[in-house]
């Protein structure tokens, strides 16, 4: 897995671009409505920002603040840390762990947006692996034994 391109590793997940200009409400619920935990935000299908649901809890529940007044450009964070689809899977990893992120933007080399990586994405591929192990040695001890 380490060696792993995130190419290889984007799924057929939605990708939820909204613009600049969209509200909070309406991120919401694009949120909801996919069951993702972020959207990216887009400026001529470049990374501008992300929103996440911690977000939607931070700068705009615990404030008060009106969902439907606010624009993503007011509360999303700017120009967040992201990686090309060339990078490796333990790059994303590395990034995400000194961030302290849990969704990770990603792009081509010319910054337009191509998916998005979540740490939900790498522990599932793990769990793949561990069920696919279980299973070859359930299978060899049963020819075996």
């Amino acid at each position: 897995m380490p060696n792993r391109r995130l190419r290889d590793v984007l799924s057929d997940h939605p990708i939820v671009r909204l613009a600049l200009t969209d509200t909070v409400r309406t991120a919401a619920e694009a949120m909801a409505e996919h069951h993702i935990g972020s959207v990216l935000v887009v400026e001529d299908d470049r990374l501008a920002g992300i929103f996440t649901e911690r977000d939607v809890i931070e700068r705009v529940v615990a404030k008060g603040l009106d969902p439907e007044a606010l624009t993503l450009a007011e509360v999303m964070t700017p120009d967040p840390v992201s990686v090309t689809d060339g990078a490796t899977v333990m790059r994303a990893l590395h990034a995400m762990r000194d961030g302290g992120l849990r969704h990770l933007p990603v792009t081509d080399d010319q910054a337009h947006v191509v998916g998005i990586v979540s740490m939900r994405d790498f522990v599932d591929d793990e769990v793949k692996s561990y069920d696919h192990e279980m299973e070859f040695r359930q299978t060899l001890t049963e020819r075996i034994g």
